[in-house]
């Protein structure tokens, strides 16, 4: 059939599996948002606040459901207002695929109204991108980068269609899902040689990062580690592929890891890891990291082998295959001494939580621990970036996969709400999002798409008035000079912002609070905000500081302050 660009550009992502898509219309992209209405009863738009809110609700869709997020956005400030979703999704392998409208071929490069090249300015934040000239290649171009974002290591791809390509008309032949590029499988003297470390290893500690979560590899980390007596740990983005609970599990591990986690990373003599890129957060002084141990570093992403820590065997692979395969190849060991010290580390760790929490108070572990007594085991969990991140990184305990969404390699503020809005969308689920007053004030603004699609998202904002992290760096390395990070200048009310933008909002000041209003939250069929105050001086420890190692590490404010 015969149709216009625009029509093809929906058709297409129709016929990929597409069934929503975020955004924001414009001039460049009005004939994109007409074939849009005119498809409406079989792919659903969702109208952000902002293209930024659009992009990171793109990719919260895409870490729920594991499926590729969709954002539409018109050109020039439309297109750069996306920068930032899409380099959070690159630094963190997200699967999106970002559209874009531009001038028409005739006007490009002319300065024209509204005119930017984006495809150059998202160069290195994307794993390609396009700019399509030629209504021919239109549909196979959407294909392609279906195809990229969601092969190998996954990452976002950007399509940047010139608006006579939109209105040209063009046979149109619906084609199949396009499938995952292959990836290579594990040679096999490799897995051996993995075998024989672990097997001649007397303290092996299993570590996993986001990959292992991309991969959908948890049964067989908890099956080697189970096999050959190890512990798990984890890097920040790798949280909720294994549960909590697990007896194993010693949780995140890195400059706010668990104590029980960092230290027996650094004792271990032998380091499995699993789709994880020894970031600097996770290593700290990289000369130090690791010096007892052998690693062994599986990874569908070969360019991660050697990149930051150097490592004795590196695997470029297809990461769940090759687990299956050196399950088979491993014997069973136990290693009682080393189930010894993992022990007393996890007592030692326990008796410091106990010293620094407080219980007169309201703390970041009451409030994460109250909220989670009314969510369900797949609940998705959203975070801003912050202090209140790290507390629930910490402390909520995580049951199934792909339930923690959080902005790790970027670090953006004012990620959650828009992830928040995405996550909703893909899983059908009530959301909770944990925020800090710093990070919400970035992107409140999508308060608006949150009321007007009825988004069953519990905020929850981690009120202390302050920029905490920053301000926790200046209190320990900055002798308390608290430059820009006391927020209490601001006279924003967070529950009269509720209220105008149409949701129920509720405070929460004291200790003797906070089990009857959080209750109440979860009791709204609707989303709903809790403003919850918390003491400013609040830290989150353990803390290794910037480019310190194990033995650097502050478990206590009176070990700086």
């Amino acid at each position: 059939m015969i149709l216009s660009g625009a029509e093809i550009v929906v058709e297409t992502l129709i016929e990929q599996g597409c069934k929503i898509v975020f955004g924001y219309p414009g001039g460049q992209v009005i004939n994109l948002y007409d074939a849009l209405y005119t498809r409406s009863d079989r792919i659903q738009h969702i109208l952000t606040a902002h293209e930024q809110g659009a992009a990171h609700a793109a990719d919260g869709y895409a870490r729920a459901s594991g499926e590729v997020g969709v954002v539409i956005a018109t050109s020039g400030p439309g297109a750069t207002n996306l920068v930032t979703g899409i380099a959070t999704a690159y630094l963190d392998s997200v699967p999106m695929v970002a559209i874009t409208g531009n001038v028409p071929n005739s006007l490009i490069g002319r300065d024209s109204f509204q005119e930017v090249d984006i495809t150059g300015v998202t160069l290195p934040i994307t794993k390609h991108n396009f700019l399509v000239k030629t209504i021919d290649k239109l549909a196979d171009t959407i294909r392609e980068a279906f195809k990229i974002a969601k092969s190998g290591r996954p990452g976002p791809v950007l399509i940047d269609i010139p608006k006579d390509v939109q209105i040209a008309k063009f046979p149109y032949q619906e084609c199949p899902v396009v499938e995952k590029k292959s990836v290579r499988k594990a040679k096999g003297d490799k897995l051996t040689r993995a075998a024989q470390m672990i097997a001649e290893a007397e303290k092996p500690y299993i570590y996993f990062g986001g990959g292992a979560v991309t991969a959908d590899v948890s049964q067989e980390i908890i099956a080697l580690a189970d096999k050959i007596d190890a512990p798990i740990g984890c890097t920040m983005m790798g949280l909720s592929a294994v549960p909590v609970d697990h007896p194993r599990y010693l949780g995140m591990e890195g400059m706010h890891g668990h104590y029980a986690s960092s230290v027996s990373q650094d004792e271990a003599d032998l380091i499995i890891t699993i789709g994880a890129r020894f970031s600097d957060r996770a290593t700290g002084n990289v000369a130090k990291y690791a010096r007892k141990a052998k690693i062994i570093h599986i990874d569908a992403d070969g360019a991660e082998l050697n990149k930051n820590i150097s490592v004795e065997l590196g695997i470029e692979c297809d990461v769940k295959d090759a687990l299956q395969r050196l399950l088979m190849l491993v014997d069973e060991k136990q290693h009682p001494e080393w189930s010894a010290r993992i022990a007393a580390l996890k007592d030692a760790e326990k008796a410091q939580f106990e010293k620094v929490t407080a219980k007169d108070r309201i703390t970041p572990y009451a409030l994460i621990q109250e909220t989670a007594k009314h969510t369900d085991p797949d609940t998705p969990i959203v975070t801003d970036v912050g202090q209140h991140q790290m507390w629930t990184a910490q402390f909520y305990p995580f049951q199934s996969p792909r339930t923690f969404i959080s902005s790790g390699g970027l670090g953006t503020m004012g990620f959650g709400l828009g992830a928040a809005i995405g996550a909703a969308k893909a899983t059908g689920k009530r959301i909770v999002l944990f925020t800090g007053d710093g990070s919400f004030g970035m992107n409140l603004n999508e308060l608006a798409t949150v009321t007007a699609e009825n988004i069953p998202v519990v905020i929850i904002i981690m009120n202390n008035k302050v920029l905490g992290m920053v301000r926790q760096w200046q209190t320990l390395f900055f002798q308390k000079h608290y430059s820009n990070t006391d927020l209490h200048v601001r006279k924003t009310d967070f529950v009269k912002l509720a209220d105008a933008f149409g949701m129920k909002g509720f405070r929460i000041s004291e200790l003797s609070e906070l089990s009857s209003v959080i209750e109440q939250a979860f009791a709204e069929n609707a989303p709903v905000l809790v403003d919850v105050a918390i003491d400013q001086d609040e830290f989150v420890l353990p803390m290794l500081p910037p480019g310190g190692c194990i033995e650097d590490i502050i478990t206590e404010r009176g070990d700086q302050s």
